[in-house]
């Protein structure tokens, strides 16, 4: 039985990657540094996550000599200086622009909270960046949805670590064998099934490249989203006691199961 539904939020509940980019940039402009991250180097960075490792990432590999020339009091200062204000930048943009949730999302949410599932989150943004999104898409009782937040303020180590999962899954009450993990990375995947939960992914433009191993299904979108619900249903039911490891196939994006046609 299908107890509770376990999203991951930047790439999955919205296409939000563009705007995070958009963010550092403004942040490094308005900090006076001259980086700029294009969509491609934004691509290759994503293999990192988490804002702050990130941004150490990139300046240890790319602006070297600069990193050297600093003691590491003054490196964490300086990249808790840019992530907070890149964290300013983006939500500023999600509350006058907005973002869209994903197609199929918003219903997905509706009907499994309908059929009393439980929903929670598990992300490696902060939980400014999760309530940004929420609100101007779920509205201020978007926490009805969401009791359960599992983010970077809570877990110590980012994916593919699976710790956020396992704190999710804790904080649920459930056994893995009994929920599904919602991503679009590979490295959210690999924390989800080492967390012992089959995985849905849905890439975007920023993830497609990756290789999904393991995945449980892989969708190009989760519309329609009560068919897809219910195919999970039933696959829940007909879960034995053999590890749910062994149930997984792997689920490279060019043999993905694409969504039914609207």
């Amino acid at each position: 039985m299908l107890k509770a539904i376990i999203f991951d939020v930047d790439g999955t509940l919205a296409d939000t990657e563009k705007a995070h980019l958009q963010a550092f940039n403004s942040a490094f402009s308005a900090l006076n540094l001259r980086w700029r991250w294009s969509e491609a180097m934004y691509t290759e960075l994503l293999a990192i996550t988490g804002g702050r490792e990130r941004l150490l990432h990139y300046w240890r590999l790319y602006e070297t000599a600069d990193f050297e020339r600093h003691n590491p009091e003054i490196i964490t200062t300086r990249l808790n200086l840019i992530h907070a204000k890149k964290t300013q930048f983006y939500t500023r943009r999600i509350k006058s622009e907005g973002i869209p949730l994903r197609p199929g999302i918003r219903e997905l949410i509706e009907t499994a909270h309908q059929q009393g599932i439980k929903l929670a989150i598990a992300t490696t943004t902060t939980p400014q960046n999760v309530q940004a999104l929420l609100e101007t898409t779920l509205g201020p009782d978007w926490q009805t949805f969401f009791p359960i937040i599992e983010d970077a303020s809570t877990a110590s180590r980012k994916k593919p670590d699976p710790l956020v999962y396992r704190q999710a899954l804790e904080r649920l009450g459930e056994q893995p064998e009994q929920c599904i993990a919602i991503e679009d990375s590979e490295n959210g995947l690999k924390a989800a099934v080492a967390a012992g939960l089959r995985v849905v992914v849905t890439p975007t433009a920023f993830t497609s490249h990756q290789v999904f191993e393991g995945a449980f299904r892989c969708y190009d979108s989760l519309h329609p989203a009560s068919e897809l619900l219910n195919t999970w249903k039933a696959n829940c039911k007909s879960i034995t006691s053999n590890p749910i490891t062994k149930r997984n196939t792997p689920c490279p994006l060019q043999n993905a199961v694409r969504s039914p046609s609207i």
